[in-house]
């Protein structure tokens, strides 16, 4: 039997391992934007008969698309039409974190969850993340940097307190494969010392912890911009951070303070979470009297000059059809909880359009959730299904994805050069150093500076332009341009205007503005000022 199959089937091709890696570069991995073949995460081909198996390594074993990747996989080299079955196994890269201190060389990856004030529910987004990013696939660790007020023991009660050593480390205690470590697990009150004192604990403390291998360390930052967390953010090579706030004016002033200590440490922030956004309040069901609404459905009718028969039975009936349309549509609409926002609207748009942080989230006001904060089992732990679990498995998502950029496709993000010869930006769509002359765009000067969006360009609330645009002169020139994070250029201008361009809106300036054949260059110049964004 097995012999009349292989008769059926046309012989195996010479470079048969070609034609599979071939077919497998349709598979493109969304986050760093190529296939997975050129990102070599194909690796173990073989052949065994027409049996063909394979690994695909992935950046992360918390990948979002892992499943469909798999599927996509097997089904690509099952449809060649010489192999019989396929085996796709799926595997993560080892996890390897470069730091000089001793306990975090197995990490991955290094998660700050940070604020500039503290109540805003930044504990509470740490200790969720972690557990939906254990959800995910991934092995997770969380470390409470806050000495001075150690969150982590009333949030998390580890399954077992008991102190253990791992050689001359300490083992990290556990909640759920999670693994802990806080002050307050090994001291009863909290720290009372100064500033260089609590660094040097809290370095001795990440040392001296056997995390072993993780894909993510999320550190719960203390709350401020000062000395403890820009040597915390200098010392432990920290990865990306994420911001977490409410929605009042005032905290939105503490984002943008929070964004500028990690630029200045060259960490992106990849999302901010609006915690306490709103709070829901189940709509009632209005009590109707059927039998007046459908009087008074029948006597609008009727002076409308409706009728159907001449008995009346037709109006009777449509009057009753209208009735229960209306009591439906009732129904529906008091199934929706209603959003009161009792802090304001937030700022997701202007976070997005003024900073090009893509990624922001808004958590409700919930009871359940600081009451889960507060018995010592975290919220998505004990309601994984709950919308607000959701949420928060969409951070978690947002998180893998934005990891997987900063480490992995660095020299995806453009690269903007100023040209004083003539007087144009030129962007690289391909990310810092590239020549391609299909992806070389170039835009005047004067047309970016006349797209700022600042406070001092755009009212805020109702977008209109304030920035007159004749009174910016087509001389102007850049100063200095320097990323922040991975979405935004600033910019010194030569009038003493600073600007912040997320690159979606570089972009969409290049396609708006069409350069003629002379203004395009072929290549990048050698008359450049130093204004190279550097990956």
């Amino acid at each position: 039997m097995v012999d009349a199959v292989e008769d059926t089937l046309p012989p195996i091709p010479k470079e048969w391992q070609g034609e599979v890696l071939s077919t497998l570069k349709s598979v493109i991995d969304p986050d760093l934007g190529s296939d997975i073949v050129t990102l070599g995460f194909v690796q173990n081909l073989k052949l065994d008969g027409r049996d063909v198996s394979f690994d695909v390594e992935l950046t992360t074993p918390a990948c979002p698309v892992k499943e469909q990747f798999q599927l996509d996989c097997q089904q690509l080299v099952q449809d060649l039409p010489w192999t019989n079955n396929i085996q796709v196994t799926m595997t993560a890269q080892p996890s390897v974190q470069e730091t000089a201190t001793l306990g975090m060389s197995q990490v991955g990856a290094v998660i700050a969850v940070s604020s500039c004030k503290g109540g805003v529910g930044k504990s509470t987004t740490a200790v969720n993340l972690a557990f939906s990013l254990q959800r995910l696939g991934a092995t997770v660790g969380i470390f409470d940097a806050d000495v001075y007020g150690p969150s982590l023991p009333t949030m998390i009660t580890p399954q077992d307190d008991t102190v253990r050593f791992v050689g001359r480390q300490v083992a990290p205690l556990q909640r759920n494969g999670v693994r802990l470590m806080s002050f307050g697990y090994v001291n009863d009150g909290s720290a009372v010392m100064r500033g260089p004192m609590v660094t040097q604990l809290l370095d001795q403390f990440l040392s001296v912890t056997h995390w072993g291998a993780l894909d993510y360390l999320i550190l719960d930052m203390p709350p401020g911009t000062g000395d403890i967390q820009l040597t915390l953010t200098q010392k432990l090579n920290i990865t990306a951070a994420v911001i977490v706030t409410t929605p009042q004016e005032l905290s939105f002033a503490d984002v943008v303070r929070g964004v500028e200590m990690f630029d200045t440490v060259n960490v992106p922030c990849i999302a901010v979470v609006e915690n306490m956004a709103y709070y829901e309040v189940e709509s009632s069901t209005p009590q109707w009297n059927e039998e007046a609404l459908e009087s008074a459905i029948r006597t609008k009718l009727v002076e409308s000059g409706v009728e159907l028969n001449g008995d009346g039975e037709g109006t009777d009936t449509l009057a009753k059809d209208l009735v229960q349309v209306v009591l439906r549509n009732a129904r529906e609409k008091s199934a929706d909880p209603e959003k009161i926002q009792i802090f304001g609207a937030g700022h997701r748009d202007r976070l997005s359009q003024q900073w090009g942080i893509e990624h922001s989230f808004s958590i409700p006001l919930l009871n359940k959730i600081a009451a889960n904060g507060d018995n010592g089992t975290p919220f998505v732990l004990e309601f994984p299904d709950s919308p607000p679990a959701k949420i928060y498995q969409e951070l978690a998502s947002a998180v893998v994805s934005e990891v997987a950029k900063t480490k992995f496709a660095k020299s995806m993000r453009p690269s903007v050069q100023y040209d004083a010869e003539s007087h144009l930006l030129q962007v690289s769509q391909n990310g810092v150093g590239s020549t391609d002359e299909e992806h070389v765009a170039t835009l005047p000067p004067a047309e970016l500076r006349r797209a700022c969006r600042c406070a001092a360009c755009v009212e805020e609330l109702t977008g209109r332009q304030i920035l007159v645009p004749s009174s910016v002169s087509d001389k102007i020139a850049p100063r200095n341009m320097v990323p922040t994070g991975n979405y935004a250029l600033s910019v010194d201008w030569s009038d003493g205007h600073r600007s912040l361009y997320p690159y979606r809106q570089i972009r969409a300036l290049l396609h708006d503005h069409e350069p003629s054949a002379n203004d395009r260059p072929s290549t990048m110049p050698d008359t450049q000022v130093e204004t190279e964004i550097a990956a």
